[in-house]
């Protein structure tokens, strides 16, 4: 899932990229509203978090012209530190999906993101796809050319984020944090679990999706041509 932040305070959009990166989301950001805009109508995204108050053009100006003239329905959560009832309802009149009151906890925008991207993909099946690899998130089930595939708790979650950012190559701090919060095991430990979802995922196919990038992290992604 892609999600583009548009928010003009640095310290708020490190966090929220921060956090939202260790979830598995694949994150774009701008700071002022005119570059917020461009991207969004240049570029897919699933979801875009919206600060109001934006140097350049403000977030109830871009909602409106990315609803109005780009004719875009990407879901929008807007931030602001405005707490006036005017001020929320005319976030939703220009086309927001949802408005969060700064400051504000960043689980709780995770919690609202998902809600909407449920929403918005009609309450039904969550699929995660990289060429012929097939992953529900709703069922746990995972498919490589149509054969069923049995991972272990921590071999799906490792999956989904690689998945989930394909094909950008994720840290392995980013891993290691996504897997295992703050209780790092030992530094052998990624290393054995990629190596197991190898033998799952690739060994038994003719491509291999799961790649090093040494000195760096992992990536899934179709091989380049």
């Amino acid at each position: 899932m892609r999600i583009l932040v548009i928010e003009d305070n640095r310290d708020i959009l490190a966090n929220v990229m921060d956090y939202l990166q260790l979830k598995g989301y694949t994150v774009d950001c701008a700071q002022d509203g005119v570059s917020g805009l461009h991207l969004a109508v240049s570029d897919h995204y699933d979801l875009i978090v919206l600060d109001i108050m934006l140097p350049g053009m403000d977030g109830y100006q871009l909602c409106q012209r990315l609803r109005e003239d780009a004719g875009r329905d990407t879901p929008i959560i807007m931030l602001t530190a405005r707490d006036a009832l005017d001020d929320r309802l005319k976030g939703l009149k220009v086309g927001a999906d949802d408005y969060l009151l700064k400051p504000f906890a960043l689980s709780e925008l995770v919690a609202r993101i998902e809600a909407i991207l449920r929403r918005s993909s009609g309450g039904g099946r969550h699929r995660l796809e990289v060429g012929d690899l097939s992953y529900d998130l709703d069922t746990l089930q995972v498919s490589r050319a149509g054969k069923l595939l049995k991972l272990n708790p921590v071999g799906l979650k490792l999956l989904e984020v690689l998945m989930r950012k394909s094909p950008a190559v994720i840290r392995r701090n980013v891993l290691e944090e996504a897997l295992w919060g703050d209780e790092l095991p030992d530094s052998d430990s990624l290393r054995s679990h990629i190596h197991q979802l190898r033998q799952i995922v690739d060994k038994p196919f003719e491509t291999s999706l799961i790649h090093t990038v040494h000195g760096v992290g992992y990536s899934l992604a179709e091989p380049t041509q």
